[in-house]
């Protein structure tokens, strides 16, 4: 997919230049503010939302030049639930393959597979509306892979649900991936997505500021963050220690910002001087968190504007 170029006007930020490439196996994170651009790029991949310019390929298929087939290819699971509540979700899944043309006994076949692999198959016939949220979510990633499409999108999959639910959807979208599926995927868990994928891209204000392997960008980070758990009380005052950010969290914990290639030790010495006693230690946030801050903040934006 690439050169997608965009001026639609949704309410959000107009895609603007956007290239975007994803190898096939991929499992792709496509992370941004709420407004950044994310879904209208999502939605013209998926053909929901007409571009104004640029192409669009789908493992070489031309998306303007011949939709059908492009679309044979790809399985979308958006963030809405936009199945009927009044069936059940066997009748869904094979009511969906009908839809694309898959023999019915075919249907059926794969329809108990794939809500077996949903942990779904004791709710086969019940009505949807029943569901918890967390099921509906893995009900509309099995109504997707009825195609068995090559292409997965996953726009918010697992926005709502609790994160045992969420972690064991993960477990779900890491099979379909490692059986050969390329998926993309938005959301605003940073934590799922540096689990999850192995390259990224963040958009904001409508265009790519990053992208790249996932470990190749959170390496550039210089800067490491970490709660220190101290035993009894902080003195009223902290110690200096050079080249780092030392701040009370609380009565027994440092919040401690340090340079990645500093030696821990030093810090851990200069307390203990101190008469400061570590008892434990922790990270403080995720690193991609860390990296999305940095790239997508009001000072990354303005930096950005001034070197255009």
């Amino acid at each position: 997919m690439r050169d997608l170029r965009k001026t639609y006007d949704t309410g959000v930020e107009a895609l603007k230049g956007i290239s975007l490439d994803v190898r096939p196996g991929d499992f792709y994170a496509l992370l941004g503010p709420n407004g950044a651009g994310k879904s209208t790029l999502i939605g013209i991949v998926s053909s929901l939302v007409n571009k104004t310019s640029g192409e669009v390929r789908i493992f070489g298929v031309d998306l303007s030049a011949d939709r059908d087939a492009a679309m044979r290819l790809i399985g979308l699971v958006p963030q809405e639930m936009n199945f009927n509540f009044f069936e059940t979700p066997f009748d869904i899944l094979v009511n969906y393959a009908g839809f694309y043309g898959l023999p019915r006994a075919e249907a059926l076949v794969r329809a108990e597979e794939e809500l077996k692999r949903a942990q779904l198959w004791d709710k086969a016939r019940t009505m949807s509306r029943t569901l918890s949220g967390g099921m509906k979510r893995r009900l509309m990633i099995a109504r997707a892979m009825m195609t068995r499409p090559r292409l997965l999108i996953l726009d918010e999959p697992t926005a709502g649900v609790d994160i045992e639910i969420r972690r064991g959807m993960w477990k779900t979208l890491k099979e379909i991936n490692a059986s050969g599926t390329t998926i993309i995927l938005t959301t605003h868990y940073l934590e799922e997505a540096e689990n999850l994928c192995r390259n990224l891209a963040i958009i904001d204000r409508g265009t790519i500021v990053e992208q790249g392997p996932m470990r190749t960008l959170l390496a550039k980070l210089d800067v490491e963050g970490f709660l220190l758990d101290i035993e009894g009380h902080l003195p009223a005052t902290l110690p200096t220690i050079q080249d780092t950010a030392l701040i009370a969290h609380d009565d027994h914990t440092l919040d401690l910002e340090m340079p990645r290639n500093m030696d821990l030790n030093r810090v851990f010495a200069t307390l203990d001087a101190a008469g400061i006693r570590v008892r434990s230690m922790r990270t403080k946030s995720n690193r991609l968190e860390e990296l999305f801050v940095r790239l997508t903040g009001d000072d990354a934006a303005a930096r950005r504007e001034q070197a255009a």
